[in-house]
């Protein structure tokens, strides 16, 4: 079996317990985010990662990708602990791991046009000249179906299909290992999720790409993930081969949330 891209293990995340001014010498009560959590993400992997909001899902998300500290636990890249990483190898974990936002447009620099956005992403990622970039940019934008007419506009001016598929492009400009996807398809209409979903499987097998695939949606997460970890309460409460999860589920929380949607077809 292949070593991890991505392993997280004993991951924890607090908030709070800092002392307070008044009363004198008092804590205030931490909160705990996620306690203890392991996962390892494979070469080539589409793992999804499920749960009600509040469950962990984007702070366990958020730290795999280097945008957010764990309290406790270690995330490792090929093996090695993040925060032993040289700057060099810094810089590959950075390019190696791309983070997909629920919203672009919100993600998406409102007062740049979406070229100057992609070449901006992709002169802080490489060392490459401004014509390797427009070409690397042209590439990425055919495969994920972008217009390179749309290249010229701001943002607001996409709609929301066309905002996923630019803040796609964007994320495989630096050719990632691994991409984390957090509810990249929960604010389009059913049609659309479904050619996203596509996009993104069609993407994955070109490039050999590991997925991280968070959602609070187990029919969407059916379509593209082989593995599913579920979460409950900042952990992972069961996690397994997709037809065992789905199909003969242990937890009973993991029950409530298949009962909770319909099954999406494929």
């Amino acid at each position: 079996m292949s070593a991890p891209v991505l392993r997280l293990a004993g991951v924890a995340k607090r908030y709070g317990g800092a002392r307070c001014w008044w009363p004198l010498g008092q804590r205030a009560a931490a909160t705990t985010a996620l306690a203890a959590v392991d996962l390892d993400i494979r070469p080539g992997d589409a793992v999804g990662l499920v749960g009600e909001s509040g469950s962990g899902k984007t702070t366990l998300a958020r730290i795999a990708a280097g945008l957010l500290s764990a309290s406790d636990g270690s995330v490792q890249w090929y093996g090695r602990d993040v925060r032993g990483l040289d700057a060099a190898d810094r810089a590959a974990y950075r390019r190696g791991v791309q983070y997909v936002f629920q919203n672009p447009q919100t993600a998406l620099n409102p007062r740049r046009r979406l070229a100057a956005i992609l070449d901006d992403t992709l002169r802080g990622l490489t060392s490459l000249d401004p014509a390797q970039r427009r070409e690397r940019i042209r590439r990425v934008a055919a495969q994920t179906g972008v217009d390179t007419a749309l290249l010229g506009r701001f943002a607001h001016q996409l709609s929301g299909g066309q905002a996923q598929r630019v803040a796609i492009a964007r994320a495989l400009l630096g050719e990632p290992r691994l991409v984390i996807l957090d509810e990249p398809v929960s604010a389009l209409d059913v049609s659309l999720q479904a050619q996203i979903l596509e996009l993104l499987g069609e993407l994955r097998a070109r490039h050999g790409l590991a997925y991280l695939f968070i959602s609070h949606d187990l029919a969407v997460v059916e379509r593209l993930c082989e593995h599913i970890c579920v979460m409950h309460q900042g952990r992972i409460v069961e996690a397994g081969a997709r037809e065992v999860v789905l199909g003969e589920p242990r937890e009973g929380y993991t029950r409530r949330l298949l009962d909770a949607v319909p099954r999406m077809q494929t």
